[in-house]
Order: C-alpha cells, then sequence, then structure tokens
C-alpha cells in the first residue's frame, strides 16, 4: 500500500487550482513516504516471503551480502508511479466527497463512515496501478532469495522486470495478486483518510478552540499521521502479506507455490498459522512512525505554500 497522504480540504466549487494543489501536496507526501520508508519495507517484504527471521537478521543480511544500496532496491517503480497513484486518488476522493457533500443539506461534514467510504473507492481506482507498480517493487526487493537456479528469476531492472513478467504472463502476469489487492487498497485508503480527518478534528482539540487548518501545531499534526499508521497497519496487515506472497510467487508449474488467493491463505494457516499472517508486522509498525509522521507533516506544510 504505496504513498497515501492527508485527505485534501473538499473544495465546494470544483475549481481546477484546488485539484492541481492536491495533486502537488500528495505527491510530495507519497515521494516522502517512498524516501523515507523504503528501507523498512524491503525488510517487512523479505520477512513475510521468506523462511523466519527476525527483522534484525533479515537487516543483517541485506547489509552483509548485498550492500547498504540494497535496502532501495525497488525504489524506482513507486517513484515513477506516485504521481499517478496520488491524482488519481485525490481526483476521485475530491468528486465523492464532494457528491456526498451536495446530497448532505448545508454541505454537513462527512461522518467517519462517508469518509472511509471515499477513501475506499480512491483506493479501488488507484489499485490499477499501485498493483502492477508493487508487483514489480517486490519481485526487485525479493530476487536474491529466490531458490530456483533458472536465469528468469533474476531481473537487472525495472525494464527486465517488466519485460520477463510480460514474457512469461501478458498483461494478467503484471497484476497478479489484484484481488488481495483491492482488498488492501480500500480498507487501507478508507481508513487513512477516515482516522486521520477523525483526530484532526478531536485529538487535543478544546470545545472552545476554532483555529484554522493551517493553525495546526507540528507536533499535532505528526502525532495524528503517527497513529493513523499504526491503525492502518495492524488492520490491514493479513491483506499485505497475502499480496505479497502471491507477488513474489514464481511462475510455471515448476516454480509457482501457490495456485490463488485461498491457496494463499490455506498454506500460510498451515504452515504457520495466524503467527504467518503477522511476519513483519514489527519493522512495518517501527517504519510507520517516522513513515507516516512526516508524510503528513510534509503534506501540511506544501498545502501552506502551494
Amino acid at each position: 500500500m504505496e504513498s497515501k497522504a492527508s485527505s485534501p480540504t473538499v473544495n465546494n466549487g470544483g475549481n481546477t487550482p484546488g485539484m492541481i494543489k492536491e495533486f502537488v501536496v500528495g505527491a510530495a507526501g507519497g515521494i516522502t513516504q517512498v524516501i523515507i520508508g523504503q528501507p523498512f519495507d524491503i525488510v517487512k517484504v523479505r520477512m513475510q516471503v521468506q523462511a523466519n527471521q527476525s527483522a534484525i537478521q533479515v537487516a543483517r543480511n541485506i547489509w552483509t551480502h548485498e550492500g547498504p544500496l540494497a535496502f532501495y532496491k525497488g525504489s524506482l517503480p513507486p517513484l515513477l508511479g506516485v504521481g499517478a497513484c496520488i491524482s488519481i486518488v485525490y481526483s476521485t476522493y475530491h468528486t465523492i466527497t464532494h457528491s456526498i457533500h451536495s446530497l448532505s443539506p448545508n454541505f454537513s461534514p462527512l461522518t467517519p463512515s462517508q469518509t472511509y467510504f471515499a477513501g475506499g473507492i480512491s483506493g479501488l481506482a488507484n489499485s490499477f496501478i499501485s498493483g502492477p507498480t508493487e508487483h514489480i517493487r517486490i519481485r526487485l526487493q525479493t530476487q536474491s532469495q529466490f531458490q530456483s537456479p533458472s536465469k528468469e528469476s533474476r531481473y537487472s531492472g525495472v525494464y527486465d522486470c517488466i519485460r520477463q513478467i510480460y514474457t512469461r504472463a501478458g498483461i494478467r502476469g503484471l497484476y497478479r495478486g489484484h484481488t488481495a489487492t483491492l482488498l488492501r487498497e480500500f480498507h487501507s485508503y478508507g481508513i487513512w483518510f477516515s482516522v486521520y480527518e477523525f483526530l484532526r478534528a478531536n485529538l487535543g482539540t478544546k470545545v472552545q478552540e476554532k483555529k484554522r487548518r493551517e493553525e495546526t501545531p507540528t507536533w499535532k499534526i505528526a502525532s495524528c499521521g503517527i497513529i493513523t499508521g499504526l491503525v492502518l497497519w495492524t488492520a490491514n496487515y493479513p491483506f499485505d502479506v497475502v499480496k505479497s506472497k502471491m507477488q513474489a510467487d514464481g511462475f510455471g508449474e515448476r516454480d509457482r507455490v501457490y495456485k490463488n488467493l485461498w491457496d494463499v491463505v490455506r498454506k500460510t494457516w498451515r504452515g504457520d498459522g495466524w503467527k504467518g499472517f503477522w511476519r513483519g508486522l514489527g519493522p512495518t509498525l517501527v517504519r510507520a512512525v517516522p513513515v507516516s509522521g512526516g508524510t503528513f507533516v510534509v503534506v501540511e506544510m506544501v498545502r501552506k505554500v502551494v
């Protein structure tokens, strides 16, 4: 689940400058998320798809055998795709929230469930770009862990990864694990928008306080972002595990481990029980603190100047 940023303020006029502003601030937040979170993310992904190892063991192996730059393997796809993803998410979220507002008397504020729904639909729209982007990223992050001696398991870069996937499985191959991606993106963006907006409206706010959004202290923005990230990943992690396992799986009868989504669920449960759906959660929650807090702070700072 990549490149999430704080929800845009609803522009009831629906003018283009407002949409452009949300695109810029969202892209800034997405890039921040990738830069801060990528080292944590590669550790999480390898814990999800390989044999039992702790986060420290995985990180040590990467550093020792692949070097420090390996922590940024697979960074190019999310960086390249962040603009398109955020554009889709924010334009969709803006359209849906504006429509909901227009149906309510006096443009009443959205309820948490309405915000969750608007964010979820935005996630579904975004999944058609984020799915293939994350698939490529995960293969680049995990390729040194492949046990198959076949040279086809190795990718020289982003283009080579896309070429090999398409050659072996076509467009459907690029969208492997898309059902799990849809579930994760809907739930993720629903939580991301609704929880953050709820916290911004209520956390530490006195009834008599009537401060504008721009006047919110930085520490409070960071706190809301951190809590949002922790809630999101705790509630959504099993979807991410299933998606990662499907996208890291081999091609063909010889190298493929999982037949479909439900086969991933069955084999994960049989092999590791409920713990298998939470492997890698520790570094993910650690990652959520600087990534979510930093992302929301950057977004609100950029929003003030654009």
